[in-house]
């Protein structure tokens, strides 16, 4: 059954309900149900009226095929989300924070290892990007101001602390929430 008949059902909702609480048209949900993933507005607003997570309406756990005429259902290969998996991803940045580079393969090569590749992981991952770029131009800025070697060097501390803010609170928030807490709106993978 797709994901999100089998959430609106057990809610109890009909499709037309569903409609009239989210302002998204019965044919808009009449096609996710079919099949067509849900994306932008149509995803935040159905998940936010659903009370779940995005990624829950993502989800590809089933497909129908059809067999010699008839539907049947069958379980597609997905790898579920193993949040404490997630969140080792996560830590993994810790190790390489003072090593730019390696704060991003690191994560990347673990994700690749644990087999989880979802939307977190390239959030995190995401995030270490734009930090590993943003970090050296924050630091040549400081340089070209020269404001001294005590500056130069609080500076420094002053970048690898806030990686290391970024990596623990979004730890926290994977522990509470299952989500992070420091994300972008764009994905760089």
């Amino acid at each position: 059954m797709p994901t999100l008949k089998r959430i609106r059902e057990q809610q109890n909702l009909t499709q037309e309900e569903l409609s009239e609480k989210s302002g998204i048209s019965v044919r808009t949900i009449q096609r996710i149900e079919a099949g067509t993933l849900p994306k932008g507005y149509t995803l935040k607003t159905l998940a936010k009226v659903l009370e779940i997570q995005e990624s829950e309406l993502l989800d590809k756990n089933t497909k129908t095929e059809t067999i010699g005429g008839e539907k049947a259902e069958a379980k597609q290969e997905s790898v579920a989300i193993d949040y404490s998996k997630i969140k080792l991803v996560n830590l993994s940045s810790l190790l390489f924070v003072v090593l730019p580079p390696l704060n991003i393969l690191v994560p990347l090569l673990l994700a690749s290892i644990l087999k989880q590749k979802n939307p977190l992981v390239k959030q995190i991952v995401s995030v270490q990007i734009l930090w590993t770029i943003l970090a050296p131009i924050v630091f040549m800025l400081g340089i070209f101001l020269k404001l001294g070697g005590k500056f130069t060097l609080g500076l420094i501390i002053c970048i690898v602390l806030s990686n290391l803010f970024i990596i623990l609170r979004n730890a926290a928030e994977i522990d509470r929430h299952q989500k992070l807490y420091f994300k972008l709106k764009f994905n760089m993978l």
